[in-house]
């Protein structure tokens, strides 16, 4: 792929992202986020299959950065979910 297309690309998937999480409401965050996980085990995969692409030494960086970052990503909307889940669940009563 072309370094300009795939520069592209980048630059237009941020905006969107960017643009269709600015437009979510601050209650409606949190479980969207938890509903979306497997979201970013896709990032972790396709980080991976960079990293494993990878030829010279800064894209093995990048790709490192990528699946750190996706790996992260993804064990933090499972925290975030545990969290939410907690909040929901019956008090013992002692």
């Amino acid at each position: 792929m072309d370094g300009m297309l795939a520069l592209y690309i980048f630059m237009l998937a941020a905006f969107t992202g960017y643009e269709v999480i600015s437009r979510v409401p601050v209650i409606l965050h949190t479980p969207l986020m938890s509903g979306s996980n497997f979201v970013h085990g896709v990032v972790l995969v396709g980080g991976m299959i960079a990293l494993g692409q990878a030829e010279t030494p800064l894209e093995q960086v990048i790709g490192f950065v990528a699946v750190l970052l996706g790996a992260a990503n993804a064990a933090g909307g499972y925290v975030v979910t545990e969290r939410m889940l907690a909040m929901f669940k019956a008090k013992e009563k002692n």
